[in-house]
């Protein structure tokens, strides 16, 4: 362990009381993302720790989310970033590295009186510790503890929090996008994966086809043979998405919602599925959105039509990302730590920037149970990540904005994610 490992994993460890103290007040203030008003809590706490180590901070408000917050240490001109630009090339930049992570949680109010906030053998529960207020938490220690030991790195670090992931970051993914332009790399604070504690660097893609049916209706007794059932219809596209699944590749294709009809004495006259579809890379989405989009009827006199409403492409094991795996290799063994790479079933906003920058996600806490009721992390495991990220943001390192090639995605990691 060299000297500066050293005395980064010295610095967390002797603040282990404190951030468990933080992320214990992060926790009891529940945020869930459909409440707007219950987010300020959150970026409050996390405005004042940034700027007792020097950070200016800026409130980006929402419109139906709590807003974003962005930070960056003060008199750097948030390293010339201007969200308001129409390109990253019309203004002059520091070189920067961008910290994501979301406030926001899927847990409704009143949830901590049957999830109350409990540490028990250096496991720490509660309603959003795992997925991400830890990975908050260890943000700022991360931080706190280069500046208490006057390190600066290279590239400047600039923090991103918003308070609409769980629900597809709607709001804030232009945002979220062009600072990706901007940066030289990305570390995404999401939970690791699995009790052991792997780095995300690959997640599925995930998109939502909306499949319209449109019949025609007739009374059920008196002339059935005059309607056009869109349910039976919908029944055979159900069917069809099914068969879309490819378990060997990596594709899942679910129906999870379903509607449509009058009265039960009415051949319905139109109806609706919502599909869930994920994917490991960008030949397959192509591949299943073309499918989909590509369905036809299989009911003489209905009609059918797809939206596609929601599409987050990939995450991938593309060079650059994998470039940025490999610093996080060398800080880790500079820690005397062990790390593990995997591939999660769910998206995030590492999805986002990674067309852009080199994005390492999974940065956050290690533990479990991520919108389950067991939901916990490992205390002495996710102080120990502070430290690995405080590492990788000191690291030097090549990587670039940009676009790339992707690699060949690994396919044979267990899904799992938030």
């Amino acid at each position: 362990m060299n000297d500066i490992a050293g005395a980064i994993l010295n610095a967390v460890g002797e603040q282990r009381d404190e951030f468990l103290g933080f992320l214990e007040e992060l926790v009891v203030h529940e945020s869930p993302s459909l409440v707007p008003e219950a987010q300020e809590p959150i970026f409050e706490l996390i405005g004042e720790a940034l700027d007792e180590i020097g950070y200016e901070i800026r409130r980006i408000p929402g419109n139906e989310s709590g807003g974003q917050l962005l930070a960056a240490p003060s008199g750097r001109d948030f390293g010339g970033v201007d969200l308001t630009a129409s390109t990253p090339d019309s203004v002059s930049l520091s070189p920067v590295q961008l910290l994501i992570g979301h406030c926001d949680t899927v847990w409704p109010i009143g949830t901590l009186k049957k999830m109350p906030v409990r540490i028990d053998d250096s496991i720490m529960r509660g309603p959003g510790v795992f997925d991400m207020k830890a990975g908050l938490a260890q943000t700022i220690f991360a931080l706190q503890a280069l500046h208490r030991l006057d390190l600066e790195p290279a590239l400047l670090p600039l923090v991103f929090i918003n308070s609409d992931e769980e629900i597809g970051s709607n709001e804030s993914s232009a945002n979220i996008v062009r600072l990706a332009q901007f940066a030289s790399r990305v570390f995404v604070m999401e939970p690791a994966l699995g009790l052991s504690g792997k780095l995300k660097t690959g997640r599925k893609g995930v998109s939502q086809f909306v499949v319209n049916v449109t019949g025609k209706a007739a009374h059920a007794g008196l002339d059935p043979e005059a309607g056009a059932s869109a349910i039976l219809e919908l029944s055979h596209q159900i069917q069809r998405l099914f068969d879309l699944n490819d378990p060997l590749r990596g594709v899942s294709v679910n129906v999870g919602i379903i509607g449509g009809g009058l009265r039960p004495n009415v051949i319905a006259p139109e109806s609706q599925a919502i599909v869930d579809v994920r994917v490991p890379d960008s030949i397959e989405a192509e591949r299943i959105t073309a499918a989909i989009h590509g369905l036809e009827p299989a009911t003489t006199g209905v009609s059918l039509k797809v939206e596609k409403s929601l599409e987050r492409a990939p995450l991938e094991r593309t060079p650059r990302n994998q470039a940025l795996w490999q610093l996080a290799l060398e800080a880790a063994r500079d820690l005397d730590l062990e790390i593990e790479q995997g591939v999660a079933g769910g998206g995030s906003d590492g999805n986002l920037t990674s067309p852009f920058a080199a994005t390492l996600d999974g940065l956050g806490a290690v533990g479990d149970g991520a919108h389950a009721n067991h939901e916990c992390i490992n205390v002495a495991k996710s102080v120990e990540r502070c430290a690995l990220l405080a590492m990788l943001i000191m690291a030097e390192s090549p990587t670039s904005g940009g676009k790339d090639a992707p690699d060949s995605p690994e396919r044979k990691e267990p899904d799992s994610g938030s």
